[in-house]
């Protein structure tokens, strides 16, 4: 029986998602396609009518992940500023959802992609890392472009970096997956960034 081009899109979204679980579990290198194959209930040339080898599903699972983590982020903000006007306020509400997201995860964070494939960038082509590479800029972009508008309504009272202001909010979050998913402490994150959003505040606040 032949696919129809939904039931096709349905597998191939299937695949992903099982991709990425067995990847943020255990690894790129310890994710077999054979066992992808088994839990999707396909065969193996259905498996490769999707993805011709391992390095296409890597693709497609690093290029997914940084489009869902856009749009989360694109969505959240974007909710915070039709609360909130002002660049700082806005920018703190915005924190508060963002916290308050990570919060009611059922348990702890189950990983980050971008950092599992920076972990194991020996596996991977120029191609793919420099994609890895361009998802942390975006990063930092979006982050950077919200405290300058902070900071051209409320000049910082300290002498501050903000490319490295803009690069914590990475750093906690990957920092933060680490220690929930050590200590078993889904608050761990939350916390971090609620922290992150006090700094900005005793940063930018009128004197």
């Amino acid at each position: 029986m032949l696919e129809t081009p939904t039931r096709r899109s349905d597998t191939r979204e299937r695949l992903l998602a099982l991709a990425e679980e067995a990847v943020l579990a255990k690894g790129f290198a310890a994710t077999s396609i054979e066992e992808l194959i088994t839990a999707a209930g396909i065969t193996k040339s259905g498996f490769f009518y999707h993805f011709k080898d391992k390095a296409v599903l890597a693709r497609a699972l690093l290029v997914r992940y940084l489009e869902n983590d856009k749009q989360l982020l694109d969505d959240l903000f974007s909710r915070a500023d039709e609360l909130n006007e002002d660049p700082l306020h806005g920018f703190l509400v915005g924190l508060k959802l963002f916290a308050e997201m990570m919060d009611n995860l059922p348990e702890a964070h189950p990983g980050c992609l971008a950092a599992s494939f920076c972990y194991q960038d020996q596996l991977f082509n120029q191609e793919i890392r420099k994609l890895n590479a361009d998802g942390v800029i975006v990063w930092r972009r979006r982050f950077r472009e919200r405290l300058d508008l902070i900071a051209a309504q409320y000049p910082p009272r300290i002498d501050v970096d903000l490319d490295a202001m803009a690069d914590m909010v990475s750093t906690l979050v990957e920092g933060g997956i680490i220690l929930s998913r050590v200590l078993r402490d889904g608050t761990v994150m939350p916390r971090q960034i609620m922290l992150y959003r006090d700094f900005v505040r005793m940063v930018f606040s009128p004197a």
